[in-house]
């Protein structure tokens, strides 16, 4: 149904309106303004300090490790979670029989939550009496420290990269079903089978989408919060620290609200150029059959 009167369309659209202005437009706008403050201790006074907060930024040691452990994680990200989910649709969707069961498997872990997910890695990993440190004193050998300055980051992404491969591999999945299934057969009839086809008639025909699922890795990676958080807190000595769990102890832990809404800002920032970036560097002209 086409309204001709769309004065009907803007009152249905009033409510969402109202909604994401009062809650994401109108916060935005409020870090962005207490990002040139003084903002501490959630105190009612506070006065604007200029570019203060965006000098501390360039020059706190963290932010350095925060932004390197962010950009692992981004292309842990991009290459495990987005090529390991195609690489499971592509053999998924192959299977006649049992899809679906597949399907579920490795979706499972997207409806869990992060903190559990975290909760449960962690309590793996402790050294008193985690899992791992119990398998191997059943079998006689030594407890290993398993959370270390050197190792923090690497069991951080296992975690983060497991919940969400089976996101995007439903996502691609669901690509594939829509592919027209004569442009198989014509292939098969041409002897193009197996992993050509996946390389030249699968991924071409999915492109846009794939391009749209780096788009929401990038987003994702750089929200990524709960799992660190309830793993290591960023430590041991900020080895794992990344720019969301930094915002969050600077704003909560340190209370120091305008130098964490201007890490705010530069994550939006950051986020907003990668996938710029991204998008320039995914984009292509459009295959038509």
């Amino acid at each position: 149904m086409v309204f001709k009167d769309k004065k009907y369309m803007l009152l249905f659209l009033t409510p969402a309106i109202l909604l994401i202005t009062v809650f994401l437009y109108y916060p935005l706008y409020k870090t962005f303004v207490y990002s040139f403050t003084n903002f501490s201790n959630w105190s009612p006074k506070f006065s604007y300090i200029g570019l203060e907060n965006y000098k501390r930024l360039f020059e706190d040691p963290v932010i350095l490790v925060s932004l390197k452990n962010t950009g692992i994680l981004l292309l842990g990200t991009i290459i495990v979670e987005v090529g390991f989910a195609l690489v499971l649709a592509i053999l998924v969707d192959s299977i006649r029989k049992g899809f679906k069961f597949f399907r579920m498997v490795y979706f499972f872990p997207v409806v869990i939550s992060g903190t559990a997910i975290g909760l449960m890695f962690y309590l793996a990993v402790q050294y008193e009496y985690g899992l791992l440190n119990g398998l191997l004193t059943a079998m006689g050998k030594e407890k290993i420290e398993w959370i270390t300055e050197q190792s923090s980051m690497i069991l951080v992404l296992i975690p983060v990269l497991w919940q969400y491969v089976g996101f995007y591999f439903v996502i691609f999945l669901t690509a594939m079903a829509s592919i027209p299934q004569d442009i198989f057969e014509s292939a098969e009839l041409d002897g193009i089978t197996g992993f050509k086809k996946a390389i030249f008639i699968t991924v071409p025909m999915i492109w846009d989408v794939i391009a749209t699922v780096i788009g929401l890795v990038i987003a994702g990676s750089l929200k990524v919060f709960d799992v660190v958080f309830v793993m290591t807190g960023g430590g041991p000595l900020d080895s794992s620290q990344l720019l969301s769990t930094w915002l969050y102890q600077q704003s909560f832990v340190f209370n120091n609200q305008g130098y964490g809404s201007t890490i705010a800002v530069a994550i939006i920032v950051l986020g907003l150029l990668i996938y710029v970036l991204s998008s320039k560097l995914t984009q292509r002209e459009s295959v038509n059959y």
